[in-house]
Order: C-alpha cells, then structure tokens, then sequence
C-alpha cells in the first residue's frame, strides 16, 4: 500500500510554489520521489525552493511565472517539459487575495471583481487546459480551492465565488478528461497559517493564532503540510478511483 504513494520519476507543476501552501506541496511531492518545476512571479522564492527540492534527490525547475499573463502558463508548461520531461502532475495553486485587504460586495469595485475572478478562477481554467493538453493518459490534475467557498465570505466576495466556481469546475473537467484516465480534484484548505493570511489579517502569528485558532474543532490552524499531504494523495497511484472531488482540510467540519 505505501508504493501506491510514491511518485518516483513523475514530473509536476505547482503554481504559486514560492511560498506556504504552494512551496508545502512542491516539497511533499519531490519528497515522494516526483521532479518538480515550481512557478511563482519571485525568482528568489522560487529558486530557494528549487535548492529544496533537489535536497530530495531528484530535479528540480524555478519558473518565474506571473499566472495573469496567461500565455505564461503554457511557457511554464513548455519549459518544464524541455527540463523534466513529460507531464504527469499539475497542481493549480497559485491564487489568493493582492491588495490584501477586505472589501464588501457592495464596496467592491469592478476593477477589484475582475481582477480576483481572473486570479482565482480563470488561471485555473487555464491551468487546466494547458495540462490537459500535454499530460500523459492516467495524468493528475490537482486545483486548489478554499472553504471561503462553502459558505458566506463577508470581506471576501469575490474570493469566496470563484473559488466556488473552481470546485463545479474541477467536476467538469473530471468528466471530460475521465476517458484519458486523467483525474481531476480539489482541495479547499481551512485557515492555514501562511504569510498572505498575516498580511490579509494585519495580524502577527500569535494575534492570528488567538482570533481563529479557537474557532476550529480541531483545535488549531492549518499548516502547509496539512493540504501537501492531501496533494500527495491525489497525485498518486492511490486516488486512481478518485476524481471531481473536493476535499475539505480545514481541521472540522
């Protein structure tokens, strides 16, 4: 059964791989044995991550990547196939919330809206179109989204929508690309402790910690590893039955 989670000689994209959730991911993925290309608009991240990988003994690609210019992503794509070889898992990861402050709907601006949807949700349909182009048969898909999306998100309209948006979408894509054993899933990560959320929240780790740390069942925030182990899962041989999915890693219901 643990063969069935080892990736030895896959190639993946992570998108967003500089940092928290992205960065978490790429690692766990070389750790199980698949070479990574990570993309992220940071060169110094992603380069740091690049050392990281290659600590595991297989290879690694820094990618700098700005997913809004979305021929950039078939570039990322390109490159990674001309260093690592053929496309066996994408994860679309990159995402998230730039000005890094909270707006309501009403206050939300047009410019804001659009801006949010194309970062959290049509990157991703991109993302999955430039992998379901070039991924070999019995490929891995992997979208990230958020719990923002299965419920109300005040501060957080446009974030929330789209991101519940890429889950119907990764249902879609599942079906579509099921007859090429190509499998497509979703992880909704919880509150996991990253630089975004401290910078969104205006918040120190500890502050951070105190106001949402209590409010989940399982007793504390979420880490990276906590959504790179579920990656794993859906990368590997092990979720060969799984597709179109989502899955919550929020520490509850």
């Amino acid at each position: 059964m643990l063969d069935k989670f080892r990736l030895d000689g896959q190639v993946a994209v992570v998108t967003g791989g500089g940092k928290g959730i992205g960065r978490g991911i790429a690692l766990a993925l070389a750790a199980c044995g698949a070479h990574v290309a990570v993309a992220a608009r940071r060169q110094d991240d992603i380069d740091a991550v690049k050392q990281e990988i290659e600590a595991h003994g297989v290879k690694g690609l820094a990618v700098a990547t700005d997913v809004l210019d979305f021929p950039a992503i078939d570039r990322l794509a390109e490159a990674t196939e001309a260093a690592l070889g053929p496309l066996s898992i994408w994860v679309n990861n990159a995402g998230g919330n730039l000005d890094r402050e909270t707006h309501s709907l009403s206050e939300t601006t047009e410019e804001n809206w659009d801006t949010l949807v194309d970062l959290n949700l049509k990157t991703l349909w991109w993302g999955c179109k430039t992998a379901a182009s070039r991924l070999q048969n019995g490929g891995r898909i992997i979208n990230i989204s958020s719990t923002a999306a299965l419920g109300p998100s005040p501060g957080f309209g446009p974030y929330g929508a789209s991101r519940a948006a890429v889950m119907q979408m990764t249902k879609t894509w599942a079906v579509e690309l099921a007859p090429r054993a190509i499998t497509v899933n979703c992880i909704a990560p919880g509150v996991v402790l990253t630089e975004m959320l401290l910078e969104t929240m205006h918040m120190d780790e500890a502050g951070v910690t105190e106001a949402m740390g209590a409010t989940i069942p399982a007793g504390r925030l979420g880490h990276p590893d906590d959504i790179a182990a579920a990656a794993v899962f859906f990368a590997s041989p092990a979720a060969e039955w799984t597709t179109g999915q989502t899955l919550a890693v929020s520490g509850g219901p």
